[in-house]
């Protein structure tokens, strides 16, 4: 079963897009639930994104990526 990344529709204010800016895990590697994976910017102000769930990452969305609220970026598998 697959646990969508989602960019929460609440994580700032406004409509403003946001960057991914680094992500912690490589690509295929395991992660833990609460585990940080991404970090995003959206007007200068940095955002942590964790793993909904335990599993493999996979990534969807790469660095540099424009993404808005609500986007998923990856998957846990």
């Amino acid at each position: 079963m697959s646990t969508p990344i989602l960019i929460a529709d609440d994580l700032w204010d406004g409509d403003a897009e946001a960057v991914i800016t680094s992500w912690l895990v490589s690509d295929g590697a395991e992660v833990g639930q609460g585990d940080l994976v991404a970090e995003i910017m959206s007007e200068k102000a940095q955002f942590e994104i964790e793993a909904p769930a335990a599993g493999v990452l996979k990534i969807l969305e790469e660095e540099d990526a424009v993404i808005a609220k609500g986007a998923t970026i990856g998957r846990v598998e």
